[in-house]
């Protein structure tokens, strides 16, 4: 954002109702310094050196920006995360706190604290218009809720015998929803489709105790997970969503000897 310190804070205590101290502590918006993730300093002055931590903020701002960029979960854009820089250790000699120890430990420190904060896997959301004859939008109703759609409006076009249907469908099951629907209503009805907004895919992504069946269309809460193994493996990823492997071995055997090993993954 090109404003100053001061005008931000400002502009954020106003439109979104934060702490004025909180706002103006913000570093930075990811990925690319426009996203929808931000990284704030909330250190204090009295627990850490402000002016050795300015020494590595940059650092920590590209690690930020590389997390955000390509999150955990399958590889893909964070949406929606906060981070709050709490504290931090830093080697008095510089040649310990350059760029190459200092950005890839922030982007583990992301990846982390992200995973163990109970991550969500988040889907693009088309608006939907058709417009069909009254005997056809019962197959409307039916092809839209195969594919998850959800109808939020449904009202006659006035001087014609046209219906209106305005809906919500998942991108991914949109593929194909144009085709479907001409079939089902023999060519009579048309659709608009265009982008919405990103939702929250039903179910915990990270869960492995979820049970998959190949072959077989995940629903409910199962969705979530089968949707990140897929686009995993299509990616050539491993299956194991662990938050372990981007901890130290002295903070995972602390974190099991605290009886916090099922935040471990």
């Amino acid at each position: 954002m090109r404003m100053t310190q001061k005008e931000r804070g400002t502009f954020f205590q106003e439109k979104y109702q934060w702490d004025l101290l909180a706002s103006r502590s913000i570093w930075a918006f990811g990925p690319d310094e426009n996203g929808p993730n931000i990284l704030l300093d909330d250190t204090l002055p009295s627990q850490i050196d402000k002016k050795m931590l300015g020494t590595v903020k940059d650092h920590i701002k590209q690690g930020f920006q590389w997390g955000a960029r390509e999150g955990p979960l399958c590889d893909e854009p964070m949406r929606n995360v906060k981070f709050r820089l709490l504290d931090a250790s830093l080697a008095q000699e510089p040649i310990f706190r350059g760029g190459g120890q200092i950005v890839p430990t922030a982007r583990r420190v992301c990846y982390s604290s992200f995973l163990m904060a109970a991550p969500r896997l988040m889907e693009p959301i088309y608006y939907v218009e058709v417009q069909a004859p009254a005997d056809c939008i019962s197959a409307v109703y039916t092809v839209l809720a195969r594919r998850r759609g959800h109808v939020t409006q449904d009202i006659p076009k006035a001087g014609s015998p046209l219906y209106t249907v305005k809906a919500l469908i998942p991108v991914i099951d949109a593929n194909g929803f144009e085709t479907d629907l001409r079939t089902a209503t023999q060519g009579q009805a048309f659709c608009l489709q265009v982008f919405d907004h990103w939702a929250v895919v039903p179910g915990d992504p990270t869960d492995s105790s979820i049970k998959l069946r190949p072959l077989e269309p995940a629903s409910g809460q199962a969705l979530a997970r089968d949707l990140v193994l897929k686009t995993r493996r299509r990616k050539g990823l491993g299956e194991q969503i662990a938050v372990s492997k981007y901890l130290d071995d002295e903070f995972v055997l602390a974190l099991s000897a605290s009886g916090h090993a099922d935040l471990l993954g």
